[in-house]
């Protein structure tokens, strides 16, 4: 059995990916939240201090320290700044877009995941779900409404691409952990992502930490990123805590959920965020997605639902496969 195979367990896989998902979804709306008052930098910086306590209990219970040990760090420091460049564009965008706008936007990720595991990590995609990733990039595309007039959007085009590129260093980072969740524990990848947050919310505060870039701004995204530092009080603090608590969730359960399954298997699940997105806009914001987005979403979560059953279906057979050839 080669050491790939000896990882698989599907079912918890899919289990962590949803637990993953909805506290992504939590983050997210606790960034929107907060984003009108703190610098970004500052709640990366905040949550992952936080953050990191929780993963270095999930180490201690793992195996202790040791584990944070790996002789592959360059692949560990690419799979880092992919998930820090995929949070601080994404969080950007959150500024200035509805929720479920931004949240559409980024949900060309498992799409990438599901074509980037071809060509990465070898795995076997057929046509039929071929066909069905691009039915859900043209359901991205609708959603992103390119050919809409600027007087119509909620932000400049360029914000609307920042979710494209947080997609796409997002579905590196989750490739990359397949990758290397072959001989590294899901609580030390935590722990590495914490660590890279708290550098780079220091380097953020060292470089504009005093607001003074923020001055005379009034692109929503920069100003989120450059802000001065502010002491939260009262209820934000309470806020503050439970994104560092939710941030060791998020690392430990994606971790987790890309070793345990092939990508191709669990990123469907992913769709998942977008409609619990929408349900926090609408109820926190009063945000709900017109006809043309409704549109980009039912292509999106259809095709996504294509592929599980494909999924499931090819599993089946190799299943069947095995017990007819249980000599070999």
């Amino acid at each position: 059995m080669n050491n790939a195979a000896s990882h698989q367990n599907p079912g918890l896989g899919m289990a962590f990916i949803l637990l993953g998902v909805l506290a992504i979804t939590v983050n997210d709306m606790l960034f929107k939240f907060l984003s009108g008052d703190y610098p970004l930098h500052q709640m990366v910086f905040t949550r992952s201090a936080i953050g990191l306590v929780f993963s270095l209990l999930m180490v201690h219970f793992e195996g202790g320290l040791q584990i944070l040990k790996t002789d592959r760090v360059g692949l560990h420091v690419i799979r880092v700044l992919m998930i820090v460049i995929a949070n601080m564009t994404f969080f950007a965008a959150l500024a200035a877009l509805p929720l479920g706008e931004a949240t559409a936007l980024f949900f060309v990720a498992p799409l990438m995941i599901t074509l980037l595991g071809v060509p990465i990590l070898g795995e076997k995609v057929g046509p039929l779900r071929i066909g069905a990733v691009v039915a859900g990039l043209i359901g991205v595309i609708i959603m992103t409404r390119p050919w809409a007039a600027a007087a119509e959007r909620n932000a400049p085009v360029i914000i609307y691409l920042l979710p494209v590129v947080a997609a796409l260093t997002y579905a590196l980072n989750q490739i990359l952990t397949r990758k290397l969740g072959y001989t590294s524990k899901a609580s030390a990848m935590a722990v590495y992502i914490q660590v890279t947050f708290l550098l780079t919310g220091i380097l953020f505060w060292l470089a504009v930490g005093d607001g003074r870039y923020a001055e005379g701004l009034e692109n929503e995204s920069l100003v989120f990123l450059l802000r001065a530092w502010t002491m939260p009080e009262g209820r934000d603090i309470g806020l503050f805590i439970w994104l560092g608590l939710n941030s060791a969730i998020i690392g430990y359960t994606l971790a987790q959920a890309y070793r345990l399954a092939d990508a191709a298997t669990i990123a469907p699940f992913e769709y998942a965020g977008l409609p619990i997105a929408i349900f926090w806009g609408w109820v926190i914001w009063g945000d709900l997605p017109g006809p043309v987005m409704m549109i980009g979403i039912g292509l999106i979560l259809g095709s996504g639902l294509f592929v599980f059953i494909r999924e499931n279906a090819k599993n089946r057979r190799l299943a069947g496969n095995r017990r007819v050839h249980r000599r070999y």
